[in-house]
């Protein structure tokens, strides 16, 4: 069986991004921590990986160095069943970070994320595309996903 396993290229921050990001979602765990050796091509004894867990998925942090940094290009999306959700987890990711739009943040790394409410998709794919396109206008309208104010402007006539 295949397993896909994503690489997230830190400067010098992996282990602490990922302490960061275990503390935030349930079933989340750090895995191990690998270290720079002598002929490394960061000092000895420096943190080099840190595998983790975020809620069962399990990601590595590479302390690579300042080539790389994180861009829109790709981000990671949490689901969120409740508004209660999309609230505690846009507080917690976007805590020393920077809020977007459209339900998108970066957090204190850069690292972008989508906080999406599973009611958006319902919303957005309604069959009467009144509703869809209203709901739509109201989303774009957003940063942070508000799951009562996008259906009160889907029920708008």
């Amino acid at each position: 069986m295949s397993k896909i396993t994503p690489w997230l290229w830190f400067d010098t921050q992996g282990e602490e991004a990922a302490e960061f990001y275990t503390s935030i979602f349930p079933n989340s765990k750090i895995l191990d921590v690998t270290r720079y050796g002598q002929d490394g091509p960061r000092p000895e004894g420096t943190v080099m990986t840190v595998t983790f867990m975020l809620d069962g998925q399990e990601y590595v942090a590479l302390n690579g160095g300042p080539e790389f940094t994180f861009s829109e290009a790709i981000s990671l999306q949490v689901s969120c069943g409740s508004q209660g959700e999309v609230d505690e987890y846009w507080s917690r990711l976007s805590d020393g970070g920077q809020e977007g739009s459209c339900g998108w943040l970066k957090d204190r790394y850069g690292l972008s994320w989508q906080i999406v409410p599973t009611a958006l998709g319902e919303v957005l794919g309604d069959p009467d595309s009144g509703r869809s396109q209203r709901a739509m206008r109201a989303m774009l309208a957003m940063k942070k996903i508000d799951i009562e104010e996008l259906r009160r402007a889907a029920d708008q006539a």
